[in-house]
């Protein structure tokens, strides 16, 4: 939908929707007619939809099977072009704005409808890993940037801060997008390939996503991430009851990183966030371990607390 002439305005909608499946944080994603990967994304019509809200769960349910429960908004996507990477590849330069969501679910159930599937997130960001599984991803981009920067000091500062290459450095996992923002720069993602001709993309395993959505899933999992530590969103994404262990483990799904045991659980304890249910879990394949439900406790300010994230580093 666009309007306002030849140079008009498109806007559309965007949905990330994240759950844990199989010990794995996924995405819920689509595919474009091409084939391409994506987030389920629509137009928006100002003449039939009344708002983007009500627009944007007709066609997630329309596109995937999946009824959208609580969403919040992500960011609004209108940079010129949207070159980072191009939103509309080719000679069509019309100003297209896309109003990105957020939703999390614990109802990762299988989806039905053709290409319509729920995706790692590391499947679409591997560097993102940070324990063992991801350090082959993290040494081969580590090298590919330093062939980029060729010695410039500014690419090298830049380089040192987002990917913690430095000894001095501390890896930050809420900066997702500003990660997958400089690889696009440096033309080492596919999608840098689209839309450039001196793009040199990394054989890294990872899936490319049509227009910007990559982008746009990037700008999702850094806000996931950047709000553990400040509100209880965990406990969106986790059953009514659960163990300490299957906590952490939630945990360590979303940041991707090995979090120290007994510090996890200390920080938890204070927290006030849980309490034990005086039942034991039955499916750990061990000892029976105590179960516990998230207890919706605020602090002084009247806000849930978040999570303390105690990295093995």
């Amino acid at each position: 939908m666009s309007w306002g002439g030849e140079h008009g305005v498109r806007i559309s909608l965007s949905a990330v929707v994240m759950a844990l499946r199989s010990g794995r944080l996924c995405a819920l994603t689509t595919e474009t007619a091409d084939g391409e990967l994506a987030l389920p994304f629509g137009p928006f019509d100002p003449a039939n939809d009344r708002t983007f809200e009500r627009a944007l769960r007709a066609f997630v349910t329309a596109q995937t099977g999946f009824t959208l429960g609580f969403v919040e908004q992500l960011y609004t996507f209108g940079d010129a072009g949207r070159d980072a990477p191009r939103a509309t590849p080719g000679p069509d330069r019309r100003r297209e704005i896309s109003v990105g969501y957020l939703a999390l679910t614990t109802d990762a159930v299988d989806m039905t409808p053709p290409g319509a599937r729920w995706t790692s997130v590391l499947e679409l960001f591997p560097w993102e890993d940070r324990r063992g599984s991801g350090q082959a991803a993290q040494g081969v981009i580590a090298a590919g940037l330093m062939q980029w920067a060729a010695g410039d000091a500014r690419r090298l500062a830049r380089i040192e801060a987002l990917f913690a290459t430095g000894p001095s450095q501390r890896w930050d996992e809420a900066r997702v997008l500003e990660r997958f923002e400089l690889l696009y720069e440096a033309g080492l993602v596919a999608e840098a390939a689209r839309d450039r001709e001196d793009a040199c993309p990394l054989p890294l395993g990872d899936r490319p996503m049509a227009s910007d959505h990559r982008r746009i899933l990037a700008t999702g999992l850094g806000r996931l991430r950047s709000k553990l530590r400040y509100r209880p969103v965990l406990f969106e994404l986790t059953p009514e009851t659960f163990t300490l262990s299957e906590l952490q483990a939630a945990a360590e799904a979303v940041v991707a990183l090995s979090l120290h045991k007994q510090n996890f659980r200390r920080g938890v304890e204070r927290t006030g966030l849980v309490a034990a249910t005086g039942r034991l879990s039955t499916g750990t394949g061990g000892r029976p371990a105590e179960l516990f439900r998230y207890t919706g406790a605020s602090n002084s300010d009247g806000q849930a607390a978040g999570l303390a994230l105690p990295a093995l580093r």
